[in-house]
Order: structure tokens, then sequence, then C-alpha cells
């Protein structure tokens, strides 16, 4: 199982970053997929989550309205529009499974939002 995130950098509040997640190694279209993030100090946060067919998302309350989480499952991405993105957004965003009782995250990849 491989999850291979991008699409971070630095944003002015107020902006958009949209990221990207590539998963190998395992039956995409069988497994919720989720986005969390880590700011420095805190503990992971659940950002959102997706149904492994797309048809139900799970939002935290700080992203709702804001945030949106897709996927396609003929090419094994999951996706996380952000928009109006503000600076308490700002952490280290991962791409998370779980298959088979194994949880596996991606690298990360870093939002900043600043001015």
């Amino acid at each position: 199982v491989q999850l291979v995130e991008s699409g971070g950098g630095l944003v002015q509040p107020g902006g958009s970053l949209r990221l990207s997640c590539a998963a190998s190694g395992f039956t995409f279209s069988y497994y919720r997929m989720s986005w969390y993030r880590q700011a420095p100090g805190k503990e992971h946060e659940l950002v959102a989550s997706i149904s492994s067919g797309g048809d139900s998302t799970n939002y935290a309350d700080s992203v709702k309205g804001r945030f949106t989480i897709s996927r396609d499952n003929a090419k094994k991405m999951v996706n996380l529009q952000m928009n109006s993105l503000k600076p308490e957004d700002t952490a280290v965003y991962y791409c998370n499974v779980r298959v088979r009782g194994v949880v596996t995250w991606g690298q990360g990849t870093q939002v900043t939002v600043s001015s």
C-alpha cells in the first residue's frame, strides 16, 4: 500500500489549494479514504473522509462549507479542494487508508496559509 500526496504550498488567506493523493498497492475502490492534518504541536486531526463509492462524505466542523473531498476510482486518486483558506488551516496534510486493519499514511504535504 502506498499513498503519495501532492499539491501543498503557500497561499494567502482566502485563497484556494487542491491536494491530491495517488494510491497504489490495494483495490482502491473498496476502501474509504481520509485526509488528516497535523499542525505544529498538535495531534492529527481528521479533516474529511469519503466512502468507497464516493457517495458519502464527512467533514470536520472547522472545514465544513470550505473543503470538498472527492475521489476518482478509475485513476485511484482522492482529492481535497480547499477554499477560503485561513491561517489556522496551516498544517501538514496526510492521506490515509485502513486496509485489512492496517493503517497507511502518505508522506504528507505542507499547506501554509499566510500573508
